[in-house]
Parts: C-alpha cells; structure tokens; sequence
C-alpha cells in the first residue's frame, strides 16, 4: 500500500543568542538596580514606624509608674557604686564584653526595671528594631543586646543627683511631673534611641554649655553621649505629653563611623552644631 508523504517541512526551532540573554540580563539588572533603592527606602521607612511604637509603648509605661507614685520621676541613673532597683529605670551598663550578661540577659536589669510590670513583658519596646549589635557568649552563641533606649539625664539624673557632673547648679533636674512647668511637654524627650558603641548605662546626657533662651553661645556646643542614627541619619524619640517622632540628622558631626565591637569616643566639642542645639531645646532649661 502506497503512503504519501507530507510536503511540510520541519521548522527550526531557534533559540536566544547570547547576545540576546546578555540584553535580558542587563534589562533585569537595570529594573532591580532602580528598585531596590525603593525597597530600602520602604524597609527604613517601616522599621521607623516600628521604632515609633516601641517609644510609644514604652513612654507609656513611664508614664503609668508616675501615675502610681504621684508623679514621681524613677532616675534616669543609678549611681553604680550605690545601684537601686527600686529607683532607677534601669541599672547594668551596656559594653561590648561577652562576659557581661547585662549585654544580653534581660533577666539581670531589665526584669527589675520599675518601669517592666508596665511593659505588658514586651522586651521589643527596648531596643530600636534597626539596632543589630550583638555579643558573642562563650558557649551560647551570638545573641542581640538588649537596648538601645536611654533616658533624658535631667529625668531624676543620677540617683537624684546630677552625679558630680555639677550641671545641677545651672539646669533643672526634674524629680517630680510638676516640675515640668513651664516647660512644655511636647518638648521635653523622655527616651531616644543610643547608638551601640555610645549606648552604657541607663541615662543620655545632653551637653547643655552654651544654650541659653536668650542669647546662646554656639561656640560651646558639644557632646557628652551620642544619638543612634539607624533611620537613615535619623534618631527616633518619645516625649512626655506621649507623642514619639524621628529626628533627622543635619550636621555630620553628630554621627561620626561606628566603631565596631567598641565604644566611640562621644565626649567632644562640635561648635556652631545645630543638632546640639535642637537637643538642648528638647532637654531640659535654665533654673534662672
């Protein structure tokens, strides 16, 4: 029996050339190098937002324990030659030595604080959610530190004192909720966040030479601590009537290169810096 056969012919079949997936390859790369400037850009953006809850949260937990102790301040500080549980919000000083619990363990100050039966056992609300530092603890691994806040010094100072630092002769050191006035509270900082290499104990400690209501003298400005700046040359903070916002950095005197697994040197001169300023208004004011 006779089959004919079929006139087609088979079509090739071609695929890319090289060249062809080089041009695909560098489309792709083109559309991701222009994205992922966003995808950042939306990651700090949340990670802010997160940081603002945390101050929120926690600053609300300050604000209850005064509510219980008739406005009672608890002191940014222990004095740590006469460390108190029961009066400092927070005692331990934080380090970069693996052999210091108070680095990791929440148990060793942060379960004392007078401010955790407050915290709904929250340890989030503690640390800035873009602070990776860790420790390396012999036989247990790399674990996160345990925070990142510290309080406004002039809130209750060290152990209710200015801690020999003998600023309490020239600025009002807070003790009690009515001594706020006539400050507003909507500018007075309670917590923000410390960078890990300045972060130590519980207490920030703005350098207030050179502010004045009147006649400031920028020539004086300085640091005794420095602020984080996680939120892309941004510090996140909480104020006492309870609002928390991100303060962006301006000079870049203010965030000097992170020293790795050390501590920065963050006791200096910064003339004419404007973020001084801003966080001496925030601080605390003249007793005249």
């Amino acid at each position: 029996m006779y089959q004919a056969k079929s006139s087609k012919t088979p079509v090739p079949v071609r695929g890319f050339t090289l060249i062809e997936l080089l041009v695909v390859i560098a489309i792709i790369a083109i559309l991701a190098a222009m994205l992922l400037p966003s995808l950042s850009r939306a990651k700090s953006k949340a990670q802010g937002i997160y940081c603002l809850n945390n101050h929120r949260q926690l600053c609300l937990a300050w604000k209850m324990y005064l509510d219980d102790n008739r406005g009672t301040l608890p002191f940014a500080s222990d004095i740590p030659s006469d460390p108190s549980k029961a009066a400092a919000w927070v005692t331990g000083t934080l380090n970069n030595n693996p052999n210091n619990p108070s680095n990791y363990d929440p148990s060793i100050d942060i379960y004392h604080s007078p401010l955790w039966p407050y915290c709904g056992k929250n340890l989030a609300i503690w640390r800035c959610p873009s602070d990776r530092s860790t420790v390396d603890v012999p036989g247990q691994g790399t674990k996160p530190r345990v925070r990142s806040m510290s309080m406004n010094v002039f809130l209750g100072g060290f152990g209710g004192t200015d801690g020999g630092w003998k600023w309490e002769n020239n600025w009002k050191l807070f003790r009690k909720e009515a001594d706020f006035r006539p400050m507003p509270i909507s500018k007075l900082f309670v917590f923000l966040d410390m960078r890990p290499d300045s972060v130590d104990t519980g207490n920030f400690s703005t350098q207030m030479d050179g502010y004045s209501d009147l006649t400031p003298n920028p020539r004086l400005y300085g640091f005794y601590d420095l602020p984080g700046f996680y939120h892309a040359g941004a510090c996140g903070f909480s104020f006492a009537d309870g609002h928390s916002e991100i303060k962006k950095w301006k000079d870049s005197r203010t965030m000097p290169p992170l020293v790795d697994n050390g501590q920065v040197s963050d006791h200096f001169l910064s003339s004419g810096n404007q973020d001084v300023a801003w966080l001496q208004e925030h601080t605390t004011r003249s007793k005249y």
